[in-house]
């Protein structure tokens, strides 16, 4: 029995199917690069084995919890450390029942792809989980993460990453980092400079972050000027660590470009914690302009991740935190949001802002015209809530004919799931040559074409748009 069906998502009709197929196997193999995720950088430092199958598959990845969560199965049952100090289930084999015993509920998701991608091709595993079999996976799985070849440097390896990246707040000394490099192993993995925290008036904690981030670079960050010195010192640490990108969790996608008295105003405001929602908005939307002159500088790529209503639950957020399952995506504005930032810099061709969405309704009427005109500008691939295979085709479907494959940036897989990142990557191959066989069949695109523009999807565009 296998898990996987080998022609998975590819078309049905056999022509489109055969040119999927073949475009696919150009590229399976190619190596993976990851420019942008949330796997722990201590994974690679200490290289110590994974403790066990619930806290490898289940406990970190807020794409399980918040589906077994919405079916009425309280976090604490999923070992999800609550922040508050409460009990938790600590009984890995219990959580791993709850899972098996509920895996139905990911039929027909992407989360279901992954885990049995993972399941058989990391762990040889050839039967569908339930609850029957619940013990027997879960000892197979804890047998092969006693073996060497299951630690993390070995699985990067063997998932054939070339590079990749985790993501640090601008305030993390970076220990892991340094660590992995002391080692002596030549596995890339890079930090990229996260400054939500020091950036975000409404971040819990934000003067005395700022006051932390003067102490770490030696600057008056209380200053405006100390401030953005302090930002300029930390990303060239950051970058000393290979970091070759910023990345800005933003409410909105609001940009503005104010004077430097207007800005200095409004800082002072945010560390007394007088600023409205209105102000934390602006300075936020001010401190984007501000990082993408420091891109021109320190060639930085700056990425923005707007459009997500945080911590939606008021209760889970005072339990469990941040980043449980509880972020939703709202609706977007990029043309006028945008517009400041693009009006100081967006010509620039020696600078490079990659935009998500979590709002698909922006990608034809918005994000592609946008991109297919300002040259600093490149689309990120389909995220979070989209990076399935529906949603990489509604992507290239809606973005394609205004921006072309050239103003995207290929696929990144922005996981916390280190196991799943081959099936990821999968996915977004299996969907790219799908789409690129009806262009192919239709007589858009020669298939030597093709074949080329499969390759540069898969690996050639990350690369360069990241300068990994």
């Amino acid at each position: 029995m296998s898990l996987l069906d080998e022609n998975r998502l590819f078309p049905v009709d056999a022509t489109l199917r055969s040119l999927a197929r073949r475009l696919y196997d150009g590229v399976r193999d190619l190596p993976i690069i990851s420019p942008h995720g949330h796997t722990d950088p201590r994974w690679f430092a200490e290289n110590a084995a994974f403790p066990d199958p619930a806290q490898l598959f289940v406990t970190p990845d807020h794409y399980v919890f918040r589906m077994l969560h919405s079916q009425g199965i309280p976090l604490e049952r999923l070992g999800v450390p609550r922040s508050d100090g409460g009990p938790t289930e600590q009984d890995p084999r219990k959580i791993w029942r709850l899972f098996a015993q509920n895996y139905h509920l990911f039929r027909g998701t992407p989360s279901r792809l992954w885990v049995d991608h993972a399941f058989q091709d990391v762990f040889g595993i050839t039967e569908r989980l339930c609850a029957a079999n619940a013990d027997a996976i879960y000892d197979q799985i804890a047998a092969c993460l006693t073996q060497d070849a299951f630690r993390p440097r070995a699985l990067f390896e063997r998932f054939r990453i070339e590079a990749i990246s985790t993501t640090e707040s601008a305030i993390d000394d970076l220990r892991w980092h340094k660590m992995i490099r002391d080692s002596g192993w030549t596995g890339k993995v890079v930090t990229a400079y996260r400054p939500d925290a020091v950036v975000d008036p409404e971040f819990a904690g934000f003067a005395q972050n700022v006051e932390r981030l003067g102490e770490m670079t030696g600057e008056d960050a209380t200053t405006w000027a100390g401030y953005l010195a302090a930002h300029r010192n930390r990303r060239a640490f950051f970058k000393s660590f290979g970091a070759t990108s910023s990345d800005h969790g933003h409410p909105t996608a609001r940009t503005e470009d104010l004077a430097p008295d207007v800005a200095a105003a409004l800082f002072d405001k945010a560390l007394r914690g007088q600023c409205s929602p209105e102000d934390a908005d602006r300075f936020r939307g001010h401190m984007l302009t501000e990082m993408a002159r420091m891109s021109l500088d320190d060639g930085l790529v700056l990425q923005i991740h707007p459009g997500s209503f945080r911590n939606h639950s008021a209760d889970i957020m005072v339990r469990f935190g941040r980043d449980k399952g509880y972020d939703i995506p709202t609706r977007t504005d990029y043309v006028s949001a945008l517009r400041p930032l693009l009006n100081a810099v967006g010509g620039r061709p020696d600078l490079t802002i990659i935009l998500f969405t979590l709002d698909e309704t922006t990608y034809a009427r918005e994000l592609a015209p946008l991109a297919g005109v300002y040259p600093a500008l490149r689309l990120g691939p389909p995220w979070w809530f989209h990076d399935s295979y529906e949603g990489m085709m509604r992507f290239r479907e809606m973005a394609t004919e205004t921006a072309g494959f050239y103003n995207t940036v290929g696929f990144n897989d922005d996981t916390r799931a280190f196991c799943s990142i081959p099936a990821r990557h999968d996915v977004a191959r299996r969907a790219d040559c799908s789409f690129l066989a009806t262009l192919v069949a239709t007589g858009r695109l020669e298939e030597e074409e093709a074949h080329e523009v499969a390759t540069d999807l898969a690996y050639r565009l990350a690369k360069q748009a990241y300068r990994l």
